[in-house]
């Protein structure tokens, strides 16, 4: 559980804060209390709850900064929105803000992980006094122990316990793993000072932690591993509070800087998953750990890493590269680099090289074992470079299969028409020179009939049939056509030579029906 007292102000912009959040969707008013006849009738505007507020502290005009803006938050969703409120009034109540009378505004807000309010309320009591807020901070930390039933001292005390069981080498190493507990720890004399909220929770003999010290500590494995993880997050982390965040959340490990907040002049990684804390010199000098890269840059490095990587294998596809760079939140599509939100198109030659191994990849599937399916499936799938596809040794088990039960259609009699029942069964027929070839496009299957001694005429009688069947239907449907148009000529009295005339015409239809159903198929 987290409280965190927010500055105050004159003009009371949390209430403008909170209600920006609600008109963007990611907060909600939950609570108004004593705010008068406000919300009564309507909903209150931004404008005029601020107003009710600067009336109600100008009863005490000593007060300069009336304000007072506290975010209570809890880890994750552990406790719901209705338990947290209980929470936050019980807080509000021994920090002197739960008396009859006093205004206060909830908001609940959705905008993070973790469920958390916010509430705004005036440093002045009903009573027009000020509210008592000497060592703020201090007991807002006490009162949610209060509350939580925590003994400070005892978790102070099983805290040391814990970080006296990992492997360190120096009092800095030790006081690294208390700070990345929220402790701050100092030498002082002979003792070592521990402190949390700003109050001393415990004094401890130097020589106590001084025994401790083991020295020797060189694990080269884990510390090139550091450094590659440390690498790989710093190049797509914008400052070192977002590299802390990452390395912390993925794998359990505190940088913990030593200096001044924007200069820090050294590290440690306190390592909680091997109860370790290593010198971050070993692993990656301080200046080239906070080298972070603008988005420019880091595109740069991401498109250098590619280039890197065809060049170790020319033939890596879109979807291999994805797997490398996919950490690092980046990926591409159709030659333009993804991250962080943003995209920059590739170098054209890279774009062209990627969807071109993409095409082999796809010839490649199909695990063609003859130089003719190759060519047919680079001409299909517009490869280029049949030099770059590599023919597979044997046939797959997949397409033994496929061809044993393409024969069994092939000779089985009762099947009228071979080529639907191929294409019901996801087969294209495709003709290639002297050959045929059936080609599974979802199953990745191309099959040589020629080769295999397939019986093509049940193709081609299909083509017959099907061919006649459909002159024998224009015949029929001219033939109508014709009795009807002459029944209306007659009628009109005509000349005998002019029906014989249209009659001659309408012959030569037909040869070129004929004639264009067998250019189209």
């Amino acid at each position: 559980m987290i409280a965190t007292i927010l500055p105050g102000s004159t003009n009371f912009h949390a209430v403008g804060y909170n209600e920006h959040k609600v008109s963007k969707g990611i907060a909600r008013l939950i609570e108004i209390q004593n705010f008068g006849s406000l919300g009564t009738f309507h909903k209150p505007t931004p404008s005029e709850l601020v107003g009710y507020l600067q009336k109600y502290s100008s009863q005490n005009s000593r007060i300069r900064k009336p304000q007072f803006h506290v975010a209570i938050s809890c880890k994750g969703h552990e406790m719901s929105e209705d338990e947290l409120l209980d929470f936050a009034h019980q807080y509000l109540k021994e920090m002197g803000y739960g008396e009859s009378g006093q205004p206060l505004l909830v908001y609940s807000h959705y905008d993070t992980e973790n469920t958390h309010l916010h509430i705004v309320t005036s440093r002045v009591a009903p009573d027009g006094r000020k509210i008592h807020h000497s060592h703020e901070r201090r007991r807002s930390l006490e009162v949610i122990d209060h509350i939580l039933g925590n003994n400070r001292k005892k978790k102070t005390e099983d805290d040391i316990d814990a970080a006296k069981q990992y492997t360190f080498s120096s009092f800095s190493q030790f006081k690294a793993i208390m700070v990345s507990m929220g402790y701050e720890v100092y030498q002082k004399d002979e003792n070592v000072f521990v402190k949390h909220g700003g109050k001393v929770q415990k004094k401890i003999p130097f020589t106590e932690i001084e025994s401790l010290f083991k020295s020797g500590y060189r694990e080269k494995i884990r510390c090139r591993q550091l450094r590659s993880i440390l690498k790989k997050y710093r190049d797509v982390s914008s400052n070192k509070e977002e590299l802390q965040k990452e390395l912390k959340t993925k794998f359990g490990i505190d940088i913990v800087f030593f200096g001044k907040k924007d200069a820090p002049y050294g590290y440690m990684l306190v390592d909680h998953a091997n109860r370790t804390v290593i010198h971050g010199a070993r692993v990656l000098v301080v200046e080239e750990l906070l080298d972070f890269a603008t988005p420019e840059e880091r595109f740069n490095r991401i498109e250098d890493y590619i280039d890197r990587l065809l060049t170790l294998n020319p033939k890596i596809t879109q979807g291999e590269i994805y797997s490398k760079i996919r950490k690092q939140r980046a990926y591409i599509k159709k030659g333009i680099i993804y991250f962080d939100g943003q995209s920059r198109p590739l170098k054209p030659f890279m774009a062209e090289a990627i969807d071109r191994n993409n095409r082999i990849a796809m010839v490649e599937m199909f695990s063609p074992v003859t130089e003719s399916e190759r060519d047919l499936l680079c001409k299909i799938f517009k490869v280029s470079r049949t030099d770059l596809v590599d023919i597979s040794p044997e046939r797959t088990h997949y397409h033994t299969d496929a061809v044993e039960h393409l024969r069994e259609i092939f000779n089985d009699e009762t099947v009228f028409s071979v080529r639907s029942r191929l294409h019901e069964e996801g087969f294209t027929i495709r003709q290639e020179e002297d050959a045929t070839y059936a080609v599974n496009f979802k199953q990745h299957i191309i099959i040589n009939l020629t080769e295999e001694n397939f019986n093509l005429e049940r193709l081609k009688k299909q083509l017959i049939k099907k061919t006649e069947q459909q002159k024998q239907h224009q015949i029929r449907k001219s033939s109508s056509h014709l009795s009807s148009k002459t029944k209306l000529r007659d009628a009109g009295g005509g000349s005998h030579s002019e029906k014989r005339e249209w009659e001659v015409g309408n012959k030569g239809s037909y040869d070129d029906l004929e004639n264009s159903y067998y250019l189209k198929r």
